[in-house]
């Protein structure tokens, strides 16, 4: 079965808490601070894997998580990091988050993208020693891994991409030219599925695709053509295949007009790819005539007839694309972490978002005068504040940040 668009579920691995530990010797009342660090959560990394055709494993299973990290112990012992998953994907697959962002574009093996990120480990009282503070008897919590829902689709990386009516004869052709076994019969859309082979002549080698019959209004959505249109962005060359037996209810000339327009409608850079026009059947058919008035040329996909020359033509027009435009490479989209963070209403409070402000009151235990003078220190010194007091928040409303709630109190001044 072969699966070219799934919507998948990616959760990080959340990161291990820190925790607060003393050694007690000698000379030392409050003892020597010796928390371990809890370990950071696991990420989710797509991977460009040439071994993998299709996205059917995510058609079946959508949801897919990252190992956590383990807490700190005492005697400054760190947390184990969470394992990271590694998910493998079809070459020319592209990544877009549900705000319809495009992440990445994976096409060459080994290309590989971070979709979620495992949440940072807390910090142990180990971490949290200065001159000032010698003692600490605070722990960060772990930050919980990121989750999102994400879009896979997958366009075929091939140089040619080869397309006509249903039951034209494009699965006996590619079959003829590569090493490819589509299934073949004598009915249209045999072919459900693309099928990629790669053909050789004289030395020369291309990837030809083989995309399921285009009928009239495929662009709109008619027929089986419209789920495979994405199947011809990426080739740099298009083959379109003629049959003039009486099967179809048009005329070659009608079903290249026909096919021409489809293109157009998907995608007007698309039908303006270099084309040869191959009139199939013609060791059925008289058709000199047709691939005169068309400016095409004639094979017989059952016997062979003129395929040599017709894969001459083919490699010949991929190389002059490649020369005039050179394939694009793929691409990850750098998304920095950022440090920002957003306020507005919510309910009969208000709520402040982002990981920053997140990360400044992730303590194990907010109740303790040190550890709630420590977070009112760190969130005023990213702003919030005066961020507050800006949106007209007022003494004695309620702020939310993450599960911590709390009445704000403006002007807090360091001592």
């Amino acid at each position: 079965m072969f699966v070219d668009r799934v919507r998948v579920s990616l959760r990080a691995g959340n990161g291990g808490a820190g925790v607060a530990s003393f050694i007690r010797s000698k000379g030392k009342p409050k003892g020597k601070p010796s928390g371990g660090n809890g370990g950071p959560g696991g990420s989710v990394i797509l991977r460009a894997d040439p071994s993998v055709a299709t996205l059917l494993r995510y058609k079946r299973n959508p949801h897919h998580a990252a190992g956590h990290g383990t807490h700190g112990e005492g005697e400054l012992r760190h947390g184990r990091t969470g394992e990271n998953l590694v998910l493998p994907v079809p070459l020319g697959t592209l990544i877009t988050d549900d705000d319809g962002t495009l992440l990445a574009d994976l096409v060459d093996a080994g290309e590989e993208v971070v979709a979620v990120r495992g949440g940072r480990g807390g910090l142990g009282n180990a971490g949290f020693v200065s001159p000032a503070n010698r003692a600490p008897s605070v722990a960060e919590q772990g930050e919980y891994g990121a989750d999102a829902w994400f879009t896979l689709e997958l366009k075929l990386l091939a140089d040619a991409a080869l397309i006509g009516f249903p039951n034209a004869g494009k699965s006996t052709f590619i079959s003829k030219v590569s090493a490819a076994k589509p299934k073949i019969a004598d009915y249209p859309f045999t072919t459900l599925e693309p099928n990629l082979g790669v053909a050789t002549v004289d030395g020369r080698e291309f990837v030809l695709a083989d995309i399921p019959g285009l009928i009239e209004g495929a662009a709109q959505g008619k027929g089986l053509g419209h789920e495979f249109l994405r199947h011809t962005e990426r080739a740099s060359v298009l083959v379109v295949l003629l049959d003039p037996s009486e099967t179809q209810t048009h005329e070659p000339a009608e079903q290249l007009e026909i096919l021409t327009r489809e293109l157009a409608d998907y995608s007007a850079e698309l039908a303006r790819r270099p084309r040869l026009v191959l009139i199939n059947k013609s060791d059925l058919f008289d058709v000199t005539p047709i691939a005169e008035a068309l400016d095409a040329a004639t094979v017989s996909a059952l016997t062979g007839e003129g395929i040599t020359d017709a894969l001459h033509s083919i490699g010949d027009l991929v190389d002059q694309a490649d020369r005039a435009a050179p394939t694009r490479r793929g691409f990850v989209l750098h998304r920095p972490l950022g440090s920002t963070f957003r306020i507005h209403r919510e309910d009969d409070g208000w709520r402040v978002e982002g990981q920053s402000a997140e990360r400044a009151v992730r303590f194990a235990d907010l109740t303790m005068p040190e550890a709630a003078d420590m977070a009112s220190r760190r969130l005023a010194s990213l702003g919030v504040d005066d961020a507050l007091a800006r949106a007209g928040v007022e003494e004695g409303d309620e702020v939310r940040i993450g599960d911590l709630s709390f009445e704000f109190t403006p002007d807090y001044e360091e001592e």
